[in-house]
């Protein structure tokens, strides 16, 4: 990609509490049961991490919350969406919570640098990424850092599973689930 196009946007949790699904890497084809997930999760938003594919997949996630999204690195047509996405979540007695949502963000289990800079310049505590298929949880550099994983077609051996971000009054959790299921996902 020849340019880099952010845009910012603000979720409001009333009574501080809500759940983000996220979800990444759909490749044009979108696990079959991710829309009955969504359904049972009622999610206040969804965060589409990049690797949309076609771009009907959005408007199947849109049906279910507000959908916030980046491109990927095979969404080189798709000029209207994003390269990065700052968010911030409000209504937490707590304070606003600042996700900086883009496609590729780490380097095995750490940040890139580049990344580290932008989320500090922008004051953000979490970074959501896809790219890898890979779902991890960590913090690198004094930064949470979130990859959900991939609902599209399998890669190698890897799972397919979807992310939840939620957030109450005391905390935020990340976890993954898995898109078949719906079960709690946790590494073997």
């Amino acid at each position: 990609m020849n340019r880099l196009v952010e845009a910012a946007a603000t979720i409001e949790l009333p009574g501080g509490t809500g759940c983000i699904a996220v979800v990444a890497d759909t490749h044009s084809a979108p696990h079959p049961a991710i829309g009955e997930r969504l359904t049972a999760l009622a999610p206040a938003a969804i965060f589409h991490a990049g690797d949309i594919g076609d771009l009907g997949v959005l408007d199947e996630l849109r049906r279910h919350a507000p959908l916030y999204a980046v491109r990927g690195n095979i969404d080189t047509r798709a000029n209207a969406i994003p390269d990065v996405q700052v968010i911030d979540v409000v209504g937490r007695p707590a304070g606003v919570l600042r996700i900086l949502l883009l496609h590729i963000a780490v380097y095995g289990p750490k940040l890139r640098a580049e990344v580290v800079k932008r989320a500090r310049a922008v004051g953000a505590q979490l970074v959501v990424c896809g790219h890898s298929h890979v779902p991890f949880i960590g913090t690198d550099r004094g930064l949470a850092m979130f990859n959900p994983g991939s609902i599209g077609p399998r890669r190698f051996h890897l799972p397919i599973v979807y992310g939840t971000i939620s957030i109450t009054p005391a905390r935020v959790h990340l976890a993954h689930h898995d898109c078949a299921t719906g079960a709690d996902w946790m590494p073997p």
